[in-house]
Parts: structure tokens; sequence; C-alpha cells
């Protein structure tokens, strides 16, 4: 047995044009979309009466954001939408850029909100941003 790569995370969301908007604005570029339904997608996710639509997003280098908007049935909330970095679970996605700071800038012109920022000794530099329904997003970039 041999773990090849990350093919992808999924996040599942409520609002899918605000989502893909948010990582289309961070650089990801979308590389389809359809709409899913029927057993055979209920009997691998463990649900009835599915229909979702799924967006792929993908960084330039090939990584994976599957955007998932569920019609039936509704999704779940757990916890608050904002809730913070140390809750249980996935909490952030972290994606190395250049130039930090115009990143940010780009970002928080389109919506985000600046959680903090952060000088790691003198290898990063790194923000933590909050995206559309309370995604956090990290920045990092390598120094020197």
């Amino acid at each position: 047995m041999k773990l090849r790569r990350m093919d992808n995370i999924l996040i599942v969301v409520d609002d899918l044009e605000a989502m893909k908007s948010f990582f289309t604005e961070l650089g990801l570029e979308l590389e389809g979309q359809t709409t899913v339904e029927g057993p055979a997608i209920g009997s691998l996710i463990g649900l009835k009466d599915v229909r979702a639509t799924l967006a792929m997003m993908r960084t330039p280098d090939g990584q994976g954001i599957e955007l998932d908007k569920f019609h039936t049935p509704d999704a779940v909330r757990f916890g608050p939408v904002d809730a913070p970095v140390n809750v249980l679970g996935l909490r952030r996605i972290m994606f190395s850029v250049e130039d930090i700071d115009a990143v940010v800038a780009h970002m928080l012109s389109h919506g985000a909100e600046l959680i903090g920022q952060m000088k790691y000794e003198n290898s990063y530099r790194l923000a933590y941003i909050r995206g559309p329904e309370g995604i956090i997003v990290g920045l990092a970039e390598q120094l020197g």
C-alpha cells in the first residue's frame, strides 16, 4: 500500500457562488461544476435522497478544494459560523503566497476579515483571514 498524494479537501457551503468568488480572488481556478444525485451518491456518502452541486477549485500547482452545496438533505451546521481556530475538527486551509501584504489587502477589499498576522522567526510571515461562512484561510510567505 502506498499513499500517492492528497487529491482534494471538501468544504460544505451554503452560498456556493460566494465561496467560488472568494477562492477565485485568492488565486484558485474553477476546474468544473456539476450537480450529482441518486442512490449511488447517497450510498457513497451515507445519506439518502442526495442532490448536491459540486464546484472543483484548483491551486496553481493542482491541489483541489471541492465546494459542495447540498440541496437535499439540508446541510447541518455545528457551532457558530465564526468559530475560533481551537474548535475540534478541520479549522483552516493554508496557502503559500508571494507578497503576503498584497494578498491580504486584496482579500480584505473583497470582504475577507483579518484575524491576525505575525512573523515566525526569520523564516515566514503568516496571516489568518476569515472568508464567507466563517472559513479560516492561512497565508504563509517564506522569507529569504
